[in-house]
């Protein structure tokens, strides 16, 4: 139920999450909701530093959360749904009448928000072939998040 929104990067980054939306219950704090599914899931759990970042991702100066699966420890396993395409990352968006709703799951190595023309931007690093590459090097995709939307920007 809880990887029920997991989409495949591509679509990811071409759909609204609108329809997402209009079928999820709102969270009041998606850590206290993720930490509840891994203490369920897990004998010991510990979470580190990077567990949860609190930003604004979509411009609309509410601050959002997203979620590094990667930085926590169950059962003595990092990251235990980590594989070689990378860790998964929830990114839940904040909604002006309270609240919290999940916008997307991304399996990615790592991410940056940067600032480019006024605007905070998502630059993921990723496998390589989600830029339809077979080299060694990390895919870069560069999105903006605006509204419910993932608009890439550009992939290299």
């Amino acid at each position: 139920m809880r990887y029920l929104a997991l989409l495949v990067l591509a679509a990811l980054l071409a759909s609204t999450a609108s329809p997402i939306l209009a079928q999820q219950q709102l969270l009041s704090d998606p850590e206290i909701y993720e930490k509840d599914h891994f203490k369920e899931r897990c004998g010991t759990v510990e979470y580190g530093p990077d567990f949860v970042k609190r930003q604004d991702i979509n411009n609309d100066t509410l601050v959002d959360v997203v979620i590094n699966e990667g930085d926590f420890t169950c059962d003595g396993q990092v990251g235990p749904d980590c594989t070689e395409d990378g860790c998964p990352h929830n990114f839940y968006l904040r909604v002006k009448e309270g609240g919290y709703f999940m916008i997307a799951t991304a399996v990615i190595y790592g991410y940056d928000f940067v600032q480019r023309f006024g605007n905070m931007v998502l630059v993921m690093q990723m496998h390589p072939r989600f830029c339809e590459r077979t080299d060694s090097a990390p895919c870069v995709t560069t999105v903006r998040v605006r509204g419910t939307k993932f608009l890439t920007i550009s992939r290299k």
